[in-house]
């Protein structure tokens, strides 16, 4: 197939990685791409939140299918302008993306699709606010309703804090203010073609920037797959009481559903409940989903993106686990600082059970340099926990990026 894959992240680069182990050789080009995607895709320059430009390119150039990774493309309603042309695309229509791009629409599509969540006020003025913070026990829970990069959220014992966070974002829009709830988070990926669904495995992430949770919330500094401390039938129970009613609900609003449903979901002592959608691949939990995939990915996103699962068996997984740790930019979240020289990747080229995903990576000349906050991830396998922590952290030590840093407590504690 000719495959054109959105975006220039990490998920990014791990999807590809992931396509280029099919075993049907793929053509894949990727906008606007990174540094490591670029020695396993064609990159091509364009802008992949608009619409028009995008469709154009795959009509010329005969792609077969699209892959669309981060959430700005869908909310811009690239995936509305490739279907309207008749291309196959894995990821939603605008209007179904608005599960990710808006909290409280999503929080509506759960409650009328009976799906178990925390209780939550959507709030556009600093009056709502403090009513809603009245009515929250505490730790406050506080979250841009639009898209904020995974920071636009903040949990806190501190009432003046909360408050403090909510303005910044109410100038962009509303907010909401959640009851808090407390447990171990599992991230849980189904494929879906817009009226059924299809699990992967799934994986836990690490939000908070330093160890032992501490610090600001990022976009994701780590994660690991299996969890074998998850109930029997775990995986069973979410598609039947999470996923599956909300893809029929948003069916029955017109608003199919086509691509990535992530699940972001807690165990309370009251049972699962949802924290969170989002319309894509999860960053970093994709870089440990498909370290573990062993079944050929690019047909099962194009069953979904056709509209038919039954056409594709259901995706295989190894036993082996994986644990994927980042390595971020000094300053990262708030301020990280970019521009500086990368070195000793060179060393982990060859390295049977590491791969190295990039994300905010370019060149200036032949040198790498950092571009971004979380600069790469480091995905290692092994035969369990303590051999892929290992096998990690040892690739970790070979590269040096001045003032970076990593989480060191990645799937500690964990065995299977």
């Amino acid at each position: 197939m000719k495959i054109l894959v959105l975006g220039s992240g990490a998920r990014e680069h791990t999807i590809i990685q992931a396509l280029r182990r099919d075993p049907e050789k793929h053509d894949i080009l990727a906008a606007p791409g990174n540094a490591g995607i670029a020695a396993d895709a064609d990159i091509v320059a364009l802008n992949p939140t608009n619409p028009l430009v995008v469709t154009d390119f795959a009509t010329s150039s005969d792609i077969d299918l699209v892959i669309i990774g981060p959430e700005a493309p869908l909310v811009a309603g690239v995936a509305n302008q490739l279907r309207s042309a008749g291309i196959a695309v894995f990821g939603p229509e605008r209007e179904a993306a608005a599960l990710e791009g808006s909290k409280a629409f999503a929080k509506d599509v759960m409650a009328s699709a009976g799906v178990p969540t925390g209780q939550a006020w959507s709030v556009e003025t600093s009056e709502e606010l403090i009513q809603a913070l009245d009515q929250s026990e505490g730790p406050y829970v506080v979250k841009a309703d639009g898209l904020a990069s995974g920071k636009g959220v903040l949990v806190t014992d501190d009432r003046q804090a909360a408050i403090e966070h909510a303005e910044f974002y109410l100038q962009h829009g509303p907010v909401l203010v959640e009851g808090f709830l407390s447990g171990p988070e599992v991230s849980l990926f189904f494929l879906s073609d817009g009226t059924r669904v299809m699990p992967l495995t799934p994986a836990q992430d690490y939000k908070r920037a330093y160890d032992n949770n501490e610090g600001p919330n990022t976009g994701g500094m780590g994660a690991y797959s299996p969890l074998p401390w998850l109930p029997k039938n775990f995986v069973a129970d979410i598609q039947r009481d999470v996923a599956e009613p909300t893809i029929t609900e948003l069916a029955s609003r017109g608003m199919p559903f086509v691509g990535l449903l992530y699940c972001g979901l807690i165990l309370t002592s009251e049972g699962v409940k949802v924290i969170e959608f989002n319309a894509r691949f999860g960053d970093p939990e994709t870089q440990v989903v498909l370290a573990r995939l062993s079944s050929p990915l690019a047909p099962l996103l194009l069953a979904a993106a056709q509209g038919d699962l039954t056409q594709v068996a259901p995706p295989k997984f190894s036993r082996n686990v994986a644990v994927t740790v980042v390595l971020a930019s000094e300053g990262y979240p708030d301020n990280p600082h970019t521009g500086r020289d990368i070195h000793g990747l060179d060393a982990l080229a060859s390295h049977k059970y590491v791969r190295v995903a990039h994300a905010g990576t370019g060149f200036d000349g032949a040198q790498l340099l950092a571009t971004g906050g979380r600069v790469l991830s480091v995905v290692a396998t092994g035969k369990d926990f303590d051999q892929a922590r290992e096998r990690a952290y040892a690739a970790l030590e070979k590269i040096t990026l001045e003032g970076s840093f990593y989480r060191r407590d990645i799937a500690q504690g964990v065995s299977a």
